[in-house]
């Protein structure tokens, strides 16, 4: 597996050279900031790093980066790690929503990131997504139940061009299925709001081992209504794609055709020295 070097970030010609320390220094006014022009696309970023914390890291990094002004335009992001790892919400008691028992025995990380919601199980046979978008531009979805909406009806929609019944399910969700027992839940998603732009991240299944959620995860405290009591292996399943069809749909959805190189790889390094390294969940 390629492997990637932290190094410094480049100057981009036209973007501000704001310096990430411990959070972008936001003026009163908002940062003047190079924007592309409307019909251009977003940025796009295939990137996993060798590490659970580093790619924890860079979807926090390139909130930051936009809402500094680093970053203009929105950027996709898309991941998989080859190891296995827990990622609790900002807010998640892993007491209760982990088995860290288990993950102690069989070597499994247990991080927390930025954002909001639900504990995830990732790991190989799971995509992971970020896509960081500005309010200016979408002004609505600072109402939290309009910017799921938005994000994951638009991913259901690109998906479901090759995977008929893919829909947005719950409160975050995204679930494939007919109705009742049958809608199973293939996406868990979660939100992090600043003052200017927002970061929506998620899983997407697509060849995962389910049978390992349910020995390392305990069922969730708060559920949705159409789970109705099913354990996780009878509520989960994998998208029928591959990586590289699930990949391509989010690029088309989201018209990410901008090859982002220069990725905040110092404020990254900094979060999991700082932050992601010095964790403790429990």
């Amino acid at each position: 597996m390629e492997r990637w070097v932290l190094s410094p970030l480049p100057r981009r010609e036209g973007l501000e050279n704001t310096k990430l320390t411990n959070g972008p220094h936001l003026d009163e006014s908002r940062p003047t900031i190079a924007s592309p022009q409307k019909n251009s696309s977003m940025y796009q970023l295939r990137l996993t790093l060798p590490t659970p914390a580093e790619n924890v890291a860079l979807d926090e990094a390139l909130l930051e980066a936009c809402e500094a002004g680093q970053l203009a335009g929105g950027v996709l992001r898309l991941w998989e790690s080859p190891e296995y790892f827990v990622v609790l919400g900002r807010s998640s008691d892993p007491q209760v929503q982990v088995d860290l028992a288990a993950c102690r025995r069989k070597g499994v990380p247990v991080l927390r990131r930025v954002s909001g919601g639900g504990t995830v199980l990732a790991g190989p046979g799971c995509l992971m997504y970020a896509v960081v978008l500005e309010y200016e531009t979408l002004p609505h979805l600072r109402a939290v139940d309009a910017a799921h909406r938005y994000v994951l009806e638009r991913i259901a929609a690109a998906l479901a061009l090759q995977v008929p019944g893919v829909a947005h399910a719950g409160i975050s969700d995204l679930a494939i299925g007919g109705k009742n027992a049958s809608v199973r839940k293939i996406s868990g998603n979660a939100l992090r709001a600043k003052r200017y732009h927002f970061l929506y991240h998620g899983t997407l299944l697509y060849d995962f081992a389910l049978d390992r959620i349910g020995q390392l995860l305990a069922t969730p405290t708060r559920v949705p209504t159409y789970r109705q009591d099913r354990a996780h292996g009878e509520f989960v399943t994998n998208l029928p794609l591959d990586r590289d069809e699930i990949e391509q749909a989010l690029i088309q959805a989201w018209d990410a055709r901008q090859p982002l190189a220069d990725w905040p790889c110092e404020r990254v390094a900094e979060l999991v020295a700082t932050k992601y390294t010095r964790q403790d969940v429990g």
